[in-house]
């Protein structure tokens, strides 16, 4: 499976705050930016990841077919029972289910231990094939720029905090 890889400037500037959240050295942006204010607390460079803007892609075809892990939280939309949660611990939560695709655990495992979307689990986290208008914006952006096979960073969304991987 392949990782999807920060690229681009607006990504550029996710990866820096990451890198100073996590106890890097200085940003080697070219332009200075407010990162190492918003990155001083792990929860801070999660949130900055999951809002980082993807534009669609020109080439992108009219369907994907795409499996998703979801991890909600108290004041998400359709809150479940069960995600009492705060926003910053669904993020972090979140970024332990991208690490552990990353590690190699397998995305059906990941969507057992992490996903709090009902019946989730019964269907590996799949959403089927599905076009980008019946997507929310900021999934579908993700969702349409991966190749098939390749999984997102996190993403967020008014449902939670998302890792999308594209099947097809």
């Amino acid at each position: 499976m392949k990782t999807m890889w920060l690229l681009g400037p607006a990504r550029l500037s996710v990866l820096s705050a990451l890198v100073i959240a996590c106890g890097g050295g200085r940003s080697h942006d070219a332009t200075p930016t407010t990162a190492s204010t918003a990155a001083s607390t792990p929860d801070s460079a999660c949130f900055a990841l999951a809002s980082a803007t993807h534009p669609a892609q020109p080439n992108a075809p009219e369907k994907v077919s795409v499996k998703h892990v979801l991890v909600k939280w108290s004041g998400a939309k359709n809150p479940v029972p069960t995600a009492t949660r705060t926003r910053e611990e669904a993020c972090l939560r979140a970024l332990a289910a991208r690490d552990a695709l990353r590690s190699g655990t397998d995305f059906d495992a990941v969507v057992t231990t992490y996903s709090d979307e009902p019946g989730a689990v019964s269907r590996n986290g799949s959403l089927g094939s599905v076009e980008r208008k019946a997507l929310v914006p900021a999934f579908a952006d993700v969702a349409f720029e991966l190749a098939p096979g390749e999984f997102s960073d996190i993403v967020e969304t008014d449902f939670g905090f998302h890792v999308i991987m594209r099947t097809q």
